[in-house]
């Protein structure tokens, strides 16, 4: 019973991020792969992100930089960047967030993240999410 508390748990966090976009992954892991999926739920969403302290809007902004100080994660850039926006950061606070791990991993990958956060702010606008 633990574990399909743990699993409703973490869909429901993911819900409040980012419903749609993380039962896209889900989607995408289904057959062969499915258990990344289940994994990514419970422990990340289920276990994680249920933890009191910080708010989402402190944990989106923690995970957009660590995935920023990584490389080459523009898929999960574009889901957090996105879940950003959909818990409260402002796009100027996401710009600045980058802007604060300059000094620390470089032009580079802060310019590969701006690029990404372009393109969410870009398809938010064409939807019709502007301000969010």
């Amino acid at each position: 019973m633990a574990e399909l508390n743990r699993f409703e748990t973490g869909l429901k966090n993911l819900a409040k991020v980012d419903e749609v976009g993380g039962q896209a992954v889900i989607d995408s892991l289904a057959g062969l792969y499915e258990d990344v999926g289940k994994y990514i739920i419970e422990f990340a969403f289920g276990d994680i992100y249920e933890r009191g302290v910080l708010d989402l809007k402190q944990r989106e902004m923690i995970t957009i930089t660590s995935l920023l100080t990584q490389g080459d994660t523009v898929p999960q850039l574009h889901f957090h960047i996105n879940s950003s926006l959909n818990v409260g950061l402002t796009r100027e606070e996401i710009i600045e967030t980058f802007i604060q791990a300059l000094p620390y991993v470089g032009f580079p990958r802060v310019l590969n993240a701006v690029n990404v956060a372009k393109e969410v702010f870009k398809k938010r606008d064409e939807e019709g999410k502007v301000g969010i």
